[in-house]
Formats: C-alpha cells, sequence, structure tokens
C-alpha cells in the first residue's frame, strides 16, 4: 500500500462532509516530500472552505470543463478508440484488484491512483500515459484559472507518480514490442 497515493486519491473524489478531515488524518503519517508539501497547500486552501463551496469548486474545476476532467484517458487520447481501449484494460486490472468503481470511469484519477496504490505490478501502458495526462491536465488548469487550488493537488499528483515510476524496474520489451 502507497499511502501517498490513496490520500491522493481522496483529494479527487466529489466532496463531501469529512472530506478535508481524511485529506489532513491521511497526510499526518506521509513522510516529508514536495508531493506532500503541495498536497498540504491543497488541504490548507479547502479548509477555509464551506462545504457547499468545495463542491462548487470541484465542480468548477474538475466536472464542467472537459479538458481538466480527471480522466487521464481522455487527458491524453481524447475520444479516439484508444482510450475505450484503455479503460477496457483498466475495468478489468481493477476488478481484479479488488477496486469498487463505484459507478465511476476506470480512468478517473481517484480510481487510477487507488489502483497503483495498491497493486504490485501495475499496467504499463498506465505509468506511461500517466505524467503525460497530469502535464496536460495540469497546463490547462493553470491556462483557465492560475489561482485555483487544485493546482497544487496536480502538482503534488505529478510529484508522487514521478516518484513512483521512477522506483519501479524499467519497462523490458519483449518478443515482438
Amino acid at each position: 500500500m502507497n499511502p501517498l497515493l490513496e490520500t491522493l486519491s481522496i483529494a479527487y473524489q466529489y466532496p463531501q462532509a469529512g472530506s478535508v478531515r481524511r485529506l489532513f488524518a491521511g497526510l499526518k503519517d506521509l513522510p516529508k516530500s514536495p508531493a506532500k508539501a503541495h498536497l498540504e497547500r491543497f488541504a490548507q486552501a479547502l479548509s477555509h472552505l464551506t462545504l457547499s463551496e468545495h463542491e462548487e469548486l470541484y465542480t468548477r474545476t474538475l466536472d464542467l470543463t472537459p479538458l481538466t476532467a480527471p480522466y487521464v484517458g481522455y487527458a491524453v487520447y481524447g475520444e479516439d478508440y484508444r482510450r475505450g481501449s484503455l479503460m477496457a484494460v483498466l475495468n478489468r486490472a481493477m476488478i481484479e484488484a479488488g477496486i469498487d468503481l463505484a459507478g465511476e470511469l476506470p480512468d478517473h484519477l481517484s480510481l487510477v491512483l487507488r489502483y497503483l496504490a495498491v497493486v504490485p505490478e501495475p499496467l504499463p501502458e498506465l505509468l506511461q500515459i500517466l505524467p503525460p495526462a497530469l502535464k496536460q491536465i495540469e497546463h490547462t488548469l493553470q491556462t483557465l484559472e492560475p489561482a485555483n487550488p487544485y493546482l497544487d493537488l496536480l502538482e503534488a499528483t505529478q510529484e508522487a507518480v514521478a516518484a513512483y515510476v521512477n522506483a519501479r524496474p524499467p519497462i523490458q520489451a519483449g518478443p515482438g514490442r
């Protein structure tokens, strides 16, 4: 289990009563890192909002603007058939890992981060597209709304994913690849 990725997955879920408290609880035992610092800034910004303000910010940032929607397949492929292929593979992998999709598409960042937090061998194609997907989402949000607190969450996620990917052995090309 990767506690940082698990805590990040919480931050991408739709706000509920106690969401920010859960973020702070997850942050408490994380070791010092750039990702933790960005996540702490994000949690601090949210702590000053009411639940309805948090819901409005989440919806404005991650639900209403398709380019900043937290779907890694969409960020990289758009509506291309490759997104559908990725979602089919992710769906199968998440079911095998015991991850409840809770009605969400399998390329949602919350589910992707939870998947990475619990599986010993993640899908190589996910590790390849996740960094550029995060960069695309962050770039678009930075352009549209440079003071949005979700930028700190995206920075934390990019830092955590980079550390996760860099800690893994290189992907070996097999015969016929």
